[in-house]
């Protein structure tokens, strides 16, 4: 995925300082390893916002769009193109 060394810079400044880049796999799922919660996925909705420039009233909330590195660059290829479509 294109996008998913940007994502995992972001997942583990913000929530696994203590990971590095390589130990962080691109299928670990955030939720269930408690590294992502509520608080979280709110933050990393705000930072796909201003990072991507997706707007708000686009992202999809369901939250397997956020279980993981591959899951969340997915997601971004997608509201991009969505996003691309619609102008």
């Amino acid at each position: 995925m294109k996008h998913d060394t940007v994502v995992k810079e972001f997942i583990i400044e913000e929530f696994l300082p203590d990971v590095g880049i390589a130990e962080l796999a691109s299928d670990y799922d955030l939720m269930a390893g408690g590294v992502i919660d509520s608080l979280g996925l709110l933050k990393t909705m705000a930072w796909l916002e201003d990072r991507f420039e997706l707007r708000a009233d686009q992202i999809d909330l369901k939250p397997e769009n956020f279980r993981s590195v591959a899951e969340i660059s997915t997601f971004i290829e997608r509201a991009q193109k969505q996003q691309a479509e619609a102008e």
